[in-house]
């Protein structure tokens, strides 16, 4: 469990700053934060997806093929492998996202930019073509309070591809289950969660029972009896992120 909290304190006075909140075999998770009026460079991913959410501040996203759109809090965005973007911060204040990528790679960038010195790394001009696309369930962005808290939207798979499986899992709090209910575990893969809004409530094997609120970040490895259940007395959401994989094993506890 990772309390935001306390990510926070630890870069105190820092404008822009990453802390990696979680790494395994299929996902770096980190927090950012950019200073105001800082930006990326224009650059890609060869083979995956990327995406965040925004956990404070604004950011104005330039997705290739989209038009440009400023994300603020609770907004989940995605960008697909092959697909240009850049973003930036606006306004007076920093902006702090959560972002989920595929370990170990590094990105690709337009011709227009001058890529940063990578020790390892070499870069060539290259050309490529086949590009991932934006679909029914894939949608470049979601704005979590203005689509389901608002306006009563259902949650579900925001990210769902062949490697990833990000779900939006809303509901209304309810009493603590006891220690007995194990919940389940998953044999090949390990999860991780971001609460979007309220309390929830985690119960991991060999750890006490966990309550985690806006922003924190929850783990359970593989092979780890776990649950989540939504904590308080009204409604709370946590987004799940586990790969896809075959095959899925999943083992519940009677």
């Amino acid at each position: 469990h990772k309390k935001l909290s306390d990510v926070l304190a630890r870069h105190k006075n820092q404008k822009a700053w990453s802390e990696t909140m979680a790494l395994t075999r299929d996902y770096i998770a980190e927090y950012i934060q950019m200073a105001p009026g800082q930006k990326t460079q224009a650059q890609f991913w060869a083979d995956d997806r990327i995406f965040w959410v925004v956990q404070s501040g604004q950011i104005r996203f330039h997705i290739e093929g989209q038009e440009p759109f400023v994300a603020s809090k609770s907004f989940i965005v995605q960008v697909p492998y092959r697909t240009p973007y850049w973003m930036e911060t606006v306004g007076d204040e920093p902006a702090l996202r959560f972002e989920v990528r595929n370990p170990g790679q590094i990105p690709s960038f337009v011709l227009s930019e001058t890529p940063p010195n990578i020790k390892g790394w070499k870069f060539v001009k290259a050309t490529y073509t086949g590009k991932d696309n934006y679909n029914d369930v894939n949608k470049p962005y979601l704005d979590f309070q203005k689509t389901i808290v608002e306006g009563g939207g259902r949650g579900g798979g925001f990210v769902r591809d062949d490697h990833t499986w990000a779900n939006v899992i809303r509901g209304r709090g309810a009493p603590v289950p006891p220690p007995t209910q194990w919940g389940h575990f998953h044999e090949n893969f390990d999860e991780i969660w971001i609460i979007l809004e309220g309390q929830e409530d985690f119960l991991v094997e060999g750890e006490k029972l966990i309550g985690a609120t806006t922003g924190d970040i929850v783990f359970a490895p593989h092979e780890r009896w776990h649950r989540a259940t939504h904590g308080g007395t009204v409604f709370s959401t946590r987004l799940a992120l586990t790969p896809q994989r075959d095959p899925v094993i999943l083992r519940h506890r009677q």
